[in-house]
């Protein structure tokens, strides 16, 4: 059958020097920009035909540029499966269910690949890759559905989830046809971004748009929601395309081939270190370039919007970003460097794997990081990659340097700043280089495994530098675990910095009547909640120094919070507002009651 994106391919391959798959992905993430560029013209109110028009894009990618006929049929079916599987299965363990069963459907086809794949061929598109993205879009779609009826059946579990999985609860299910539309949007099909459903429906009802002020919004005739986004997508087109080209450029200098050659093998352990840094980032350059040009298409769709600042004018377009290459090579520690790779992926991991094994403590109610959890992070994390051993030997070492990370952040770091970096230290500025030299050559070595994905030639390229990494973090953990470790973390913290001075910060009174101005009675008051910023940190939250603040302004506070709750319900007795929002007004003055009798018992007692 004749198909014109076909010929088209083949003259591009031919031309570029690329594989016909490659070319045929790169199709797809160029064509998105005239494409989202029709979409966000669509009027705001043509909610059915948004999701037939992404339905339809995302046809023709499947059916005739990629030409993945079967790969569609595993798409469907996994996406069918969730929504029936969600939608019936009325249990806790539902998410838990719906995960595992993706990650075996998964799982097959990795095994495909690897053991029973015919010859290769450059013109054919491995399907997994999109299986991956809908993995962690029906996974995290789970999980929101079972978090929104938790908010129907218990607010107080409810409310002990953080705010990025409160923000992300499904209250209502979703119609099929929304459904189809989040699950086969075509601005990340292929190579991502995945997003969570909530993102998905705010987008198509165009109700992030929202705080889009009037002038801003575009169209001579009919102002729509959407903004025009063209620069901002084109800087990240050009992002893109430095990294594609620079890729290019390099990579027939720094090989991996080399690496594992002999004679890379009779270099120094100094030159061998260096040489797996730059090589590390030159397989992470391709990455910066897909991803970016993949997000700038979200971007012009406008799934990209993640808020307006009316003290600036400026507009923040992240929502989706997968990747911060300026942050990721200037990490200075694992945990920054993990925030600026694939972040969405480690939104997924962190919100539906990491914090959904964690346990609570009894005591406190918080959840208590562990070595468990954090393993059984990574190791979702490699087994949804794929099978080949090169994944778990590069995330079983990256646990490990996770941990080494945090042990060294608590009883190191404080030695040349305190916690709330009031305190700093002259020499921080070499603690600093110290640890992004460590950190950053550490990733070149704990990553090749990745790349070359076989164990023997990855073991003996780590054999070539003694384990480096591997030596260092057994070192370190067992060395702080042990009697005199311990004694050792003790004496440390007798010089760590402590702060300067605690301050007590004033809050600026906002009324109900002010909030009014912005919010309508219609108003659903999780979207208020959803805007509050969110506080992972933790420990640094618990810092000994925190201000009292004075018992009769609580009670004065609490007394004038709860006549403005009245007056508000009373005004808006007639209007649209939801019995189950009002509800939620009292539950919460009842646990701030509840808080302030039982704080005003503990001082009794003091």
């Amino acid at each position: 059958m004749y198909n014109p994106f076909q010929l088209a391919i083949a003259k591009f391959s031919g031309l570029s020097g690329l594989d016909e798959g490659s070319c045929k992905i790169l199709t797809c993430l160029f064509l998105s920009f005239p494409l989202s560029a029709i979409f966000k013209r669509i009027p705001d109110q043509k909610i059915h035909f948004k999701n037939y028009y992404i339905i339809a894009v995302s046809a023709v990618y499947i059916f005739l540029i990629l030409e993945i006929w079967s790969g569609f049929f595993v798409l469907l079916f996994n996406a069918l499966f969730t929504f029936v599987l969600v939608k019936y299965y009325k249990s806790r363990l539902m998410p838990w269910v719906n995960l595992i069963a993706l990650m075996l459907f998964l799982c097959v086809n990795h095994l495909k690949a690897q053991f029973f794949a015919p010859d290769y061929d450059p013109s054919v598109i491995d399907i997994t890759g999109a299986q991956m993205v809908l993995v962690m879009k029906l996974s995290s779609f789970g999980w929101s559905v079972s978090d929104g009826q938790l908010y129907h059946k218990d607010i107080d579990k409810f409310n002990q989830l953080n705010t990025y999985q409160k923000s992300r609860a499904i209250l209502k299910y979703p119609p099929i046809l929304y459904y189809l539309g989040y699950v086969f949007f075509y601005g990340s099909l292929v190579t991502g971004p995945s997003f969570d459903y909530s993102d998905y429906e705010k987008f198509i009802l165009t109700d992030i748009f929202n705080d889009v002020p009037l002038e801003k919004r575009p169209g001579r005739f009919s102002k729509r929601k959407i903004p025009r986004s063209g620069r901002v997508a084109l800087r990240r087109v050009a992002q893109g395309a430095f990294w594609a080209v620079l890729w290019i450029y390099i990579k027939p200098i720094i090989t991996l081939d080399y690496a594992l050659s002999f004679e890379f093998t009779q270099q120094s352990i100094f030159y061998k270190i260096i040489f797996l840094w730059i090589l590390g980032i030159v397989h992470r350059m391709k990455y910066y370039s897909v991803w970016s040009i993949s997000e700038a298409g979200c971007i012009v769709a406008g799934l990209g919007y993640n808020g307006y600042d009316p003290k600036t004018g400026k507009m923040y377009w992240n929502r989706v970003q997968n990747i911060d290459p300026y942050a990721f090579e200037t990490g200075q520690n694992v945990h920054d460097c993990l925030e600026a790779w694939n972040m969405n992926t480690n939104k997924w991991l962190k919100n539906y794997i990491y914090l959904r094994t964690c346990k609570r403590d009894p005591k406190t109610g918080q959840l208590k990081p562990g070595m468990l959890p954090t393993f059984l992070t990574f190791f979702t994390s490699a087994f949804w990659h794929g099978t080949m051993p090169g994944y778990y030997m590069t995330f079983i070492i990256g646990a490990f340097m996770q941990t080494v990370g945090k042990i060294f952040r608590r009883n190191l770091r404080p030695l040349f700043c305190s916690k709330d970096g009031s305190n700093v230290s002259k020499y921080k500025f070499l603690y600093d280089i110290i640890g992004w030299f460590v950190t950053q050559s550490a990733f070149g070595y704990i990553v090749q495994p990745f790349m070359i994905l076989r164990f023997v030639p990855s073991f003996n390229l780590w054999k070539t530098c003694y384990f480096w990494v591997h030596i260092s973090c057994v070192a370190t953990i067992v060395f702080f675990d042990s009697p005199f470790g311990k004694q050792a973390s003790k004496k440390l913290q007798s010089y760590h910095l402590q702060p300067i001075k605690a301050t007590k910060v004033q809050d600026k009174e906002v009324s109900l009547a002010q909030l009014r101005e912005h919010y309508n009675s219609a108003t659903d008051l999780q979207d208020i909640v959803r805007k509050l910023p969110e506080f992972d940190n933790q420990e640094e939250l618990q810092v000994e120094n925190v201000v009292v603040p004075d018992i009769q302004e609580i009670k004065d506070n609490y007394d004038k919070l709860t006549k403005e709750v009245d007056d508000w319900v009373k005004a808006n007795e007639n209007a649209a507002v939801d019995k189950a929002e009002i509800d939620a007004v009292h539950s919460a003055l009842a646990n701030i009651e509840r808080d302030v009798r039982s704080y005003l018992e503990n001082k009794k007692t003091d």
